[in-house]
């Protein structure tokens, strides 16, 4: 390893020490809350839209997000270790088949939709299965509603 490569790992390092970002993929719809700068005041702006590229090259990874905004469409490649990042949140992961989406520039309408990918089970980063936890709640839902039913079924014979 050389010298540039250990100076990128240890920049990587360093910018990603405080930061998480969900894993997101080309095609799913994002939003990515970017700080401004405007004189002395800074707010953080929302741009949300459909990740149409994703470029993994270590220091220099980069995503392209993608928006319509008054019938005009706006595209933004945004460095991921960029310090204007404040936050980003997965709003719904998109079903495509290539890594690249940039035939959805020609598109308008019904035909640039994406279609939402199923999600059936689901692991968090803990590694607890969503799928256990829902059927856990649905079995403590069913004894409680057979509790409620051997009650009421009592009742109805002391009447």
């Amino acid at each position: 390893m050389n010298t540039l490569e250990k100076y990128e790992k240890d920049q990587l390092k360093n910018l990603t020490s405080n930061k998480s970002y969900p894993d997101f993929n080309a095609g799913d719809t994002i939003k990515v809350h970017l700080k401004i700068k405007e004189g002395e005041k800074e707010r953080v702006q929302v741009f949300e839209g459909v990740c149409i590229a994703k470029k993994n090259a270590g220091l220099n990874s980069a995503f392209t997000v993608r928006k319509i905004s008054y019938g005009e469409g706006i595209e933004r490649v945004i460095p991921l270790f960029s310090p204007q990042i404040s936050k980003i949140e997965l709003v719904k992961s998109g079903d495509v088949r290539r890594s690249k989406l940039y035939y959805l520039r020609e598109r308008s309408g019904k035909s640039a939709r994406i279609s939402e990918k199923n999600v059936f089970n689901k692991i968090d980063s803990k590694g607890n299965d969503s799928s256990e936890k829902v059927n856990k709640k649905d079995n403590s839902e069913s004894v409680e509603n057979s509790k409620n039913l051997s009650e009421k079924s009592e009742a109805e014979k002391d009447n």
